[in-house]
């Protein structure tokens, strides 16, 4: 959206860009790849210096974490990246409009924010609303216990074991920084393979490292339910191959099992904005809807749900209401996955 905002006012139209955080930047600086990486940069040096120097000749004292400031300094990292954005929307006079948007007619939408509302009427609107993380049936994220990706980044102490439900980008991430400060990780994948949607040998050699570096895997695995007992949580799960029944207890449930589109509230059916059967917007070739000066670009149209995808739609768009021939080649799209070693890959897999 900040990308789409900046890009349309460099090219002559008068933008306003609404946002209910209170910081820009979105999931991605806010709880999603800013946060994570500056975890995952920490939490590998921590390991190093604890483990693999003195291999390499380097001696130190005893190394500590001290958790809470590792904490800050990422906190410190997301602050300067989201008032980075405030300043560019200034430089680049860019409306910055704080509070909830909600659509009442093709042409006109309302911004709440506390008690206070007002309406605002604009030739063409961009949908850039993102996503939020998905639970399973019956499961209830609390945030403190079982949380989502968002809780993972700012647990107050380190768990002693952590189970993550979802063998994908986020739960390996966020199982190896865990993991590198002190917790016994445990992934339950549904699937007989992790990361799905990558390369299938990728896949195979990058499950070995991750065992080698001590995370375990239950593979095959349908969790049933995840319950608050005396002494932490337990997880149920069936083995789809056996058919059996299993459960371990933990201290912390790490629940990433996908992202869904966020379009509450929005009034987009009252509107006539159609959504697909996954509750994505659709669009056609020029991130149209079906209204057609309503566009929607990111995580909530088709595609996969990363930053820089949306970034791409974001520019393309602004210069297709600027009248130029912006466009987007899905074929190319990077995707990374940052633990150690990083898992990076371009354009279609072999399966593909």
């Amino acid at each position: 959206g900040y990308v789409c905002a900046i890009r349309a006012a460099q090219l002559g139209l008068k933008t306003a860009c609404v946002e209910s955080r209170g910081t820009l930047g979105g999931t991605c600086l806010n709880v999603g790849c800013i946060p994570s990486k500056s975890l995952l940069n920490s939490s590998e040096l921590y390991h190093k210096a604890k483990n693999n120097f003195k291999n390499l000749g380097i001696e130190t004292g005893e190394v500590k974490l001290n958790l809470e400031k590792l904490m800050m300094n990422k906190s410190k990292s997301v602050q300067i990246l989201t008032k980075g954005v405030e300043f560019l929307f200034k430089k680049n006079k860019v409306t910055y409009i704080k509070g909830k948007a909600v659509l009442f007619s093709k042409n006109n939408v309302v911004v709440y924010e506390g008690e206070k509302k007002k309406s605002y009427n604009s030739k063409n609107i961009v949908i850039a609303t993102g996503s939020s993380s998905t639970s399973l049936p019956g499961i209830n994220i609390d945030e403190k216990d079982v949380v989502s990706s968002t809780g993972a980044l700012s647990l107050k102490k380190v768990p002693n074991k952590l189970i993550i439900i979802g063998g994908g980008y986020i739960g390996l991430e966020m199982g190896s920084v865990w993991s590198r400060l002190g917790s016994e990780v445990t992934v339950i994948e549904f699937l007989d393979h992790i990361v799905p949607g990558m390369d299938k040998e990728i896949s195979l050699e990058f499950k070995k490292i991750l065992i080698k570096q001590g995370i375990k895997f239950k593979l095959e695995s349908k969790v049933i339910s995840v319950k608050k007992s005396k002494t932490g949580v337990k997880v149920d799960y069936v083995n789809n191959k056996t058919n059996s029944k299993e459960n371990i207890e933990c201290d912390k449930v790490l629940v990433s099992v996908g992202r869904k589109p966020y379009t509450e509230g929005l009034n987009l059916s009252k509107i006539g904005v159609n959504k697909d059967s996954k509750g994505r917007i659709e669009v056609n070739k020029k991130l149209q809807t079906s209204v057609p000066n309503i566009y929607a670009i990111g995580d909530v149209i088709k595609g996969p749900m990363l930053a820089h995808k949306a970034e791409e739609e974001g520019i393309a768009l602004a210069e297709i209401l600027a009248g130029q021939a912006g466009h987007v080649n899905y074929d190319v799209i990077p995707g990374v996955i940052y633990t150690s070693p990083e898992v990076a890959t371009v354009g279609k897999t072999e399966e593909e």
